[in-house]
């Protein structure tokens, strides 16, 4: 037999449950038919939830599914990466598909992308939205002006419009799970494996219920994790600018000192003065942020605290 795990991490997504299960079911029975030797599995990794999700996670457990239901519950919310990564830890297919549960990655493109990964030899088949319809128009311009930066300034190829919708064999999967960093950006690890990968690209669909977890404030903080994680371009840019900045400080300092040997008019000129003083002091304050954002990862690193503590799950029950 072969065996698919489906990985849904999920926060506060009570209301979509029931729906994601009864779609992918539809799905899955679909796809046994035509292929008997397969089977399915989900993994259900509840974030720390604050509604009803780990009870819905109980009711379906216990129902009759084409799929059996394993669910893991965090003792607190540790953030979507964290769940992703324990969903994939847990998850014991050959082939490992990961989702969301508002069914904007829907469940009907799972027999296309099996059909590719076994018949095309890929490792990977990924998805992409083709279009970005339905998202405020500002938050569209700094998401694609993201994807702009981190390109230029990476060695890992992040694509635009990447979602974590993907299905993948256990080798990529085991791949994924041997990079345990804590600080995660998983567009980037899961370009970073490396492998063969093939993308599906499908228009945006509207969440079936409930509201985006994602604000721009979070979102902003993510392409962060994303910039520190997978590039030190930020740190050379640092140090350029600081030697572009202490040049221009001695070029200034001799046309000051020149001016006040010939002129003896040491006063004239302080507006321009403070101006290039205040300058390089917000400059040096950017540069130790920069820096700071990777000591804070480094020192998150060196710490080892474990990425997700287990509350409650499946196997205790």
């Amino acid at each position: 037999m072969t065996l698919i795990s489906a990985v849904v991490p999920c926060f506060n997504e009570e209301e979509s449950l029931g729906l994601f299960a009864d779609e992918l079911a539809r799905v899955a029975n679909g796809m046994m038919e035509a292929d008997p030797s397969l089977s399915f599995e989900l993994v259900l990794v509840d974030d720390g939830s604050s509604d009803g999700t780990l009870s819905v996670f109980k009711q379906l457990s216990v129902q009759q599914w084409p799929f059996t239901i394993r669910w893991l519950s965090f003792s607190r919310n540790f953030g979507k990466e964290a769940a992703l990564y324990a969903g994939l830890k847990a998850s014991r297919g050959d082939y490992v598909a990961t989702m969301d549960a508002d069914m904007q990655d829907p469940p009907s493109l799972l027999p296309k992308m099996y059909a590719i990964i076994t018949e095309e030899d890929f490792d990977n088949v990924a998805t992409k939205r083709s279009d970005r319809k339905g998202e405020p128009p500002i938050r569209s311009f700094f998401a694609r002006m993201f994807y702009r930066i981190i390109n230029k300034i990476s060695d890992t190829e992040i694509v635009d419009g990447a979602r974590d919708y993907r299905l993948m064999t256990r080798k990529m999967v085991n791949a994924v799970l041997a990079l345990s960093e804590r600080n995660r950006f998983s567009k980037g690890i899961f370009s970073w494996v490396g492998f063969r990968t093939k993308w599906l690209e499908y228009e945006n669909i509207e969440r079936v219920a409930g509201e985006s977890k994602w604000n721009f404030f979070s979102l902003f903080l993510y392409s962060i994790e994303g910039i520190v994680g997978f590039s030190t371009a930020p740190l050379a840019i640092a140090s350029y600018a600081g030697v572009l900045c202490s040049v221009i400080a001695v070029v200034f300092l001799v046309i000051i000192l020149i001016r006040a040997l010939l002129f003896g008019d040491a006063v004239a000129g302080w507006p321009s003065t403070m101006s290039v003083i205040l300058l390089l002091g917000g400059l040096q304050m950017l540069f130790l942020g920069i820096i700071g954002q990777y000591l804070a990862k480094t020192y998150i690193e060196v710490k080892g605290r474990p990425l997700f503590i287990i509350g409650q799950s499946s196997d205790d029950e």
